[in-house]
């Protein structure tokens, strides 16, 4: 008892997809397994780098897809806020795949961008909001119920946030949670966004973990409003007949 499992590792393959697609034998494996990381560090850095230009508008990075295909590698970076990252007549993309280039020994990089709609139902972006809610001296127990009021006013069918560290600034570290709704983590059909975020308070690292269980999509809701086909119920005529 008492072993904990990535929920994005336990569903792959079954809901969840992997975030690096490609395949290598070898030695070319640890190549190109070093490779990813150097190009997902370099990009949350730079992003991080150009948050300090603007001004405290973060660009909400979710996840970084990375697919290998010969010698041409395709990042995908999936933001809530798409403009921040493209910049001024697309500059910073020009930058970032410049500098991709380099990484990846000259193969041919290739930058896209995918806009998140509803940022307040994903996880990893609820959880690196409220660590930097955190970072700015905001109460947890604040920002951790605001959260899961959104994502519930949102739609969602179940939030559990979890807040680890010296909360408040105690002397002993301890963990607090809020949960509403249903998040079954045993579920593999279930459809449970996860993401983890750090806090880098004056009393040290704060962890935040986030489960978020989204509705699942009705097939045919989107023609009908989410309504069932129902037949029209027969109106009473109040009148008398004369």
């Amino acid at each position: 008892m008492g072993q904990k499992v990535n929920p994005i590792g336990f569903r792959l393959a079954v809901t969840k997809d992997w975030r690096s697609k490609w395949y290598a034998t070898g030695k070319d494996y640890a190549t190109k397994l070093h490779e990813d990381l150097k190009i997902r560090k370099f990009i949350k850095d730079y992003c991080a780098e150009l948050n300090k230009d603007l001004k405290g508008a973060t660009p909400a990075i979710s996840r970084i897809t990375i697919e290998r295909a010969w010698n041409s590698v395709r990042v995908t970076i999936s933001t809530a806020r798409p403009g921040l990252i493209i910049g001024p007549k697309g500059k910073n993309i020009e930058d970032m795949t410049a500098a991709l280039t380099k990484l990846c020994s000259g193969a041919q990089v290739k930058l896209d961008i995918m806009e998140i709609r509803q940022p307040e139902l994903d996880a990893q972006l609820v959880a690196e909001n409220i660590a930097t809610q955190l970072e700015r001296r905001v109460s947890f127990r604040r920002a951790m119920k605001r959260a899961v009021q959104v994502a519930m006013d949102f739609g969602a069918e179940g939030i559990r946030i979890r807040c680890a560290g010296r909360l408040g600034g105690a002397d002993i570290a301890r963990a607090e949670q809020y949960r509403e709704g249903k998040v079954p983590l045993q579920t593999l059909r279930a459809p449970i966004d996860y993401g983890f975020a750090e806090a880098h308070t004056l009393y040290g690292l704060i962890g935040i973990k986030c489960w978020i269980n989204k509705r699942p999509e009705v097939p045919g809701a989107a023609n009908n409003g989410g309504r069932q086909n129902r037949s029209p119920r027969p109106r009473r005529d109040s009148r008398r007949d004369a």
